[in-house]
């Protein structure tokens, strides 16, 4: 007598089949269990499929610090994509990166420098307009930093 979707016996090596069962998210795995006669011994084993998820979730997981990414608090400028063209005008494709650098400035409202990682283009626009009007502008607040 079998199951439906399960095999009784089993030939060198151990082959199980699995459940016919429709895949969905909900419903992965078959509820009944499987049933397998051994080639050794001729003995039932039965076993349970274990409710395993297919994909490991991945880690949740929260830096301690803010990753120090290629893109300018203040002008907003990041990296620019573009083809690195050869002699023989083959094309590769290439990362422009915005010129950043850590600038110590010292900021007249709070009497004290703040170190700031900004491009050499948002450098200019603060020796011009001052560091307080680019700050607001761009949404940023010194206090913090």
């Amino acid at each position: 007598m079998a199951m439906a979707g399960c095999s009784l016996v089993s030939t060198f090596p151990l082959k199980l089949k699995p459940p016919k069962t429709k895949t969905s998210s909900s419903n992965l795995f078959h509820p009944e269990l499987a049933f397998v006669t051994s080639h050794l011994s001729g003995i039932k084993i039965s076993y349970h499929p274990s409710p395993m998820p297919l994909l490991a979730p991945s880690p949740k997981f929260l830096p301690l610090q803010p990753l120090a990414r290629r893109v300018c608090p203040f002008t907003g400028k990041k990296a620019n994509k573009a083809n690195k063209v050869s002699f023989s005008n083959h094309k590769t494709k290439k990362l422009q990166f915005v010129n950043l650098q850590y600038k110590r400035i010292w900021w007249e409202a709070g009497k004290r420098y703040v170190k700031l990682r900004l491009s050499t283009k948002a450098l200019k626009t603060i020796e011009k307009n001052g560091l307080d009007a680019v700050a607001k502008k761009a949404g940023i607040d010194l206090r913090k930093k």
